[in-house]
């Protein structure tokens, strides 16, 4: 269990504003803290932040989903905070499912959330996609890796310095994961709930499907799946 005045929720944001107070409402009842990252917004997004009591990280200019994590995780850090709580300010995360994260014991490095129980509910091609990534990830890495593209995480921010992350997209996703495994460090999959209404997703199929992909060509270059399968942890140990 971790207590949440170790944890910071960091939210980045593009244009959210319509519903990100929503979602800060949800999130505040169970993190009091929360940094929102304005990736290059036009609207609203960081006053709407700061009027439900959000600590503001702006950027500027839009630098990408895996570039305003950063933003927001060196913050945190700075701040004191130990653990993050990653999600999106669209709604598509329920602010309910927070426990979930918070009841995995401390010294889990990296905790996902897996909505592949109620795959269904997933667009198609969302879905599609999500799950070829998945399979992917599993074989080169060989643990059983249910949904790598869920952006509803918990991490511990004195891990990331052993990652060194790159990924300035939403293939940060994947590298996290991977590079979770890669440093023998311990991955856990939580069930969370699928939400998806009417917003217009800032994920574009093609596009970040092929910057995905010169991602996985770049990240794999010269490494084979089985040096990755002696660090890992049994798949029996994944709650998915």
């Amino acid at each position: 269990m971790v207590s949440s005045d170790r944890v910071a929720a960091v939210i980045p944001c593009r244009n959210e504003a319509p519903r990100l107070g929503a979602v800060l409402g949800a999130v505040r009842a169970h993190v009091p803290a929360m940094i929102v990252v304005d990736d290059g917004s036009n609207d609203d997004t960081a006053h709407v932040a700061r009027a439900a009591g959000a600590e503001v990280v702006r950027t500027g200019h839009s630098e990408g989903k895996g570039a305003a994590l950063m933003a927001g995780w060196r913050c945190a850090a700075e701040r004191g905070f130990e653990f993050a709580v990653c999600l999106d300010g669209d709604g598509q995360h329920a602010g309910t499912d927070i426990p979930v994260f918070l009841r995995v014991p401390a010294e889990i490095s990296l905790v996902v959330g897996n909505r592949f129980h109620e795959a269904e509910k997933i667009p198609w091609l969302r879905r599609q996609v999500n799950r070829w990534m998945s399979r992917k990830l599993s074989r080169f890495t060989g643990r059983k890796l249910p949904d790598t593209q869920c952006g509803f995480r918990r991490l511990r921010l004195d891990v990331l310095r052993q990652l060194d992350l790159g990924a300035r997209h939403f293939e940060i996703e994947s590298e996290m994961i991977l590079k979770t495994i890669r440093a023998g460090l311990d991955v856990q999959f939580v069930p969370v709930a699928v939400i998806y209404r009417d917003e217009q997703s800032k994920i574009q199929p093609v596009r970040d499907s092929i910057r995905w992909f010169r991602w996985w060509c770049r990240a794999t270059r010269g490494l084979k799946g089985a040096a990755l399968q002696d660090s890992a942890v049994p798949a029996e140990s994944l709650g998915a």
